[in-house]
């Protein structure tokens, strides 16, 4: 994966898998040799179909799995081979955000407690300037001092969801994966989390990799988005890129699917509508895993992998029609 020389690459990850066992023959390919660059201070989308092993590569680079294979270096430090005491210290640096806010929450801890997992844990602060934190973390995120008494029942989805997000934040993390933060909200509520998103990453210089499948909420975030299909990368490009020129026959297929206001609205190419059957991710065959499903798709797609590479600049697609 070539490297932007203007920025600071924070994470590093070079050809990932991460296989599970599932019978004494079958490997399920969660994911399969995928690679990319996160920019210091960037967002990073990655979407992709349910199953496409999106939440998988997020939760492996947050060192939640042990990878099968390949590389995630941090801040040049390959993570897979840290000792249980370097992977304490990093999950300082490294947190994230759940996609159900309140499967995520201890419903027998009080907020306060909730947003001070971290504290406590690495013991960073005690006492009154505890306490402080927790208020600071509670306005920081639109809630008031006085829900730091409360339970998570007693709040809303949305609600939730931010103290989710000021639990993450209480040990000053630099990087912050969120895993589908919106999915579980009601659509009036997305926004609002998303822009409370947007805003403190650049008041605190945070790092994210957002991992959803709504698309048009993607775009609005990132400024980069990588496409998975089946546990494999098929393109990256940046969000303005992606949108406006996709390239891959599956990333066209999903962008057409974004639901529009304006039903009258002209200049809009037709919903690609994929037929096919869908591969198994199970001891896959050689080949491009979307041949199946694609309306391009030649022999040499059936036999060969295609890799992923710069076809335009920044602009990687893994495809032989391309």
């Amino acid at each position: 994966m070539a490297k932007d020389k203007n920025k600071e690459v924070l994470i590093e990850v070079k050809n990932l898998k991460k296989y599970f066992q599932v019978g004494p023959k079958a490997t399920l390919k969660a994911v399969d040799d995928v690679s990319f660059n996160i920019y210091k201070g960037e967002t990073l989308g990655l979407v992709g179909e349910s199953g496409c092993g999106k939440t998988t590569c997020g939760r492996t680079v947050m060192g939640l799995y042990d990878a099968t294979g390949g590389e995630i270096l941090f801040q040049g430090e390959d993570i897979s081979k840290y000792s249980k005491k370097q992977k304490r210290a990093f999950s300082r640096k490294a947190q994230i955000i759940l996609q159900d806010p309140y499967a995520s929450l201890n419903p027998r801890m009080t907020v306060g407690d909730i947003v001070a997992e971290g504290i406590d844990i690495h013991g960073t602060l005690k006492g009154d300037a505890r306490q402080e934190k927790i208020y600071e973390l509670l306005n920081l995120v639109g809630l008031n001092k006085e829900h730091a008494s409360r339970f998570p029942h007693e709040f809303s989805g949305g609600q939730r969801q931010r103290i989710g997000i000021a639990r993450a934040l209480a040990i000053d993390p630099e990087f912050i994966v969120c895993d589908e933060p919106i999915s579980a909200l009601d659509v009036s509520i997305q926004a609002q989390v998303v822009n409370l998103l947007i805003k403190l990453q650049n008041e605190l210089g945070l790092t994210y990799l957002f991992i959803a499948h709504d698309l048009s909420m993607v775009k609005h975030i990132s400024d980069r988005v990588g496409v998975m299909y089946l546990g494999t990368m098929v393109e990256l490009a940046s969000s303005e890129e992606l949108y406006a020129k996709p390239l891959h026959p599956y990333t066209q297929a999903l962008l057409s699917a974004i639901p529009i206001p304006d039903p009258d609205a002209t200049g809009r190419g037709e919903r690609i509508q994929l037929e096919g059957e869908v591969p198994s991710p199970i001891n896959p065959k050689p080949g491009c895993r979307f041949a199946t499903r694609c309306r391009y798709a030649k022999d040499v797609c059936k036999t060969e992998t295609p890799v992923l590479k710069e076809v335009e600049p920044n602009h990687f697609v893994a495809c032989h029609i391309v």
